[in-house]
């Protein structure tokens, strides 16, 4: 074993927070890449460990940049990590893996309840060398329970917490939202919360924990709005008829002559007011939380008004009249909006373009310094910081341990 700990992440010489942190990703496709990249976006020090064969899928799937490069959807998950292949099957990539867990801080893993015990890296192996790791696991529906083990995607997980139901139009289907909702605020984020008190408590008294995360019970622990109504009459709104779905006028998106849309989130009096005066239609300030009949009246007339002219016109006279309506935009579109570039939140790293992360730290900046990396690149660095010879290493190849 390596004399100190080994951590060696060129973002961490920048003072950002997680500086320090080792995190071994075990990772794959989009919620635990997306989690594990925002700590080392942080700073810490991220080995995504992938299989000898076809490792992380992602690396292949969807638009490439050209022949034999790794995915767009793949780099921008994956940027400011290291990239270690192993083979978990054989007892030497066992041994390896759990080399690394010694001296690790955190461990993340998306596999189905069962299989990293299977393979002898499970929390209990780790924890018997490591009482301070804190180890999470990311799945569809949790560790325990009678659907632990079945498959899900983002879609699954939506329609069994019920948000799915939810998201829609008035009268039609549920809609898909493009943004995987389940994912990453379900399977990205909610486990940073889990890892990130877990990683306070192992500092504070010396022993990490297991961080159960199932992407529906995120999901559902979040579904507020469907719950209110649910708590007030017994059951949920019709699809598009709760307040925040299209049940009142003062908030819901509205067509324009052109095909596109306003956003109009006039909720309180005074923006709703400052609205319908802008529109020259004072006769309608009453109505803003209208709903039934009149509620109907008011939403087919801002309609009409709205379907009269163009994006551009209502673009330019909301432009100064501060209450809450904005044009919906495209995204190529957002990626040029001035709040957007005044915030720097498109960056390029390693010529693709991508989201900076959405926080700004008063001390220590983020840093993109690296590029998501080819399967199995850091292999080499990432064993000698380990105590690994020149020699081991190469044994560990020819046996395609590495």
């Amino acid at each position: 074993m390596a004399a100190e700990k080994p951590h060696c992440n060129d973002v961490a010489a920048t003072g950002l927070p997680l500086a320090g942190l080792t995190v071994l990703d075990l990772t794959r496709l989009l919620p635990g890449p997306m989690a594990t990249m925002h700590l080392a976006d942080l700073g810490a020090d991220v080995i995504k460990i992938e299989d000898t064969g076809v490792g992380d899928y992602l690396r292949g799937m969807g638009p490439l940049p050209a022949a034999g490069e790794d995915s767009f959807f793949f780099q921008v998950v994956n940027r400011n990590k290291r990239s270690l292949r192993l083979d978990l099957k054989s007892a030497a990539g066992v041994e390896v893996f759990l080399r690394l867990a010694r001296d690790a801080d955190v461990i993340v893993e998306s596999f189905r309840p069962g299989v990293v015990d299977k393979l002898g890296i499970a929390y209990a192996a780790v924890r018997e060398i490591n009482p301070r790791i804190v180890y999470a696991a990311i799945t569809g529906y949790g560790q325990d329970g009678p659907w632990c083990q079945r498959a899900g995607h983002d879609i699954n997980f939506l329609a069994t917490s019920g948000v799915l139901d939810q998201i829609g139009c008035r009268g039609g289907a549920p809609a898909l939202p493009n943004i995987q909702i389940g994912d990453l605020l379900g399977g990205a984020l909610t486990p940073l919360v889990g890892v990130l008190a877990a990683v306070l408590g192992a500092r504070l008294n010396g022993f990490g924990r297991h961080v159960d995360v199932a992407m529906t019970d995120a999901v559902l622990a979040h579904a507020v709005f469907p719950l209110l109504s649910v708590l007030a009459t017994g059951k949920v709104a019709a699809r598009g008829e709760d307040m925040l779905s299209g049940g009142v006028p003062c908030y819901g998106v509205y067509a324009t002559a052109d095909n596109r849309y306003l956003a109009v989130g006039a909720l309180e009096t005074k923006f709703w007011e400052l609205f319908c005066a802008t529109l020259a239609r004072p006769d309608l300030a009453r109505y803003g939380l209208a709903t039934g009949e009149a509620g109907a009246r008011v939403r087919g007339i801002l309609s009409e008004i709205i379907a009269a002219r163009p994006m551009a016109h209502w673009a330019t006279l909301f432009a100064d009249v501060d209450c809450c309506v904005t044009p919906v935009l495209r995204l190529e579109e957002t990626l040029q909006h001035e709040q957007i570039v005044a915030r720097q939140m498109v960056i390029e790293v390693g010529s693709v373009r991508q989201f900076a992360p959405p926080w700004k730290l008063s001390d220590g900046q983020f840093a993109p310094a690296r590029p998501a990396t080819r399967a199995g690149a850091d292999s080499d660095s990432i064993l000698a910081e380990y105590g690994y010879s020149a020699a081991e290493i190469a044994a560990l190849r020819d046996a395609t341990v590495i």
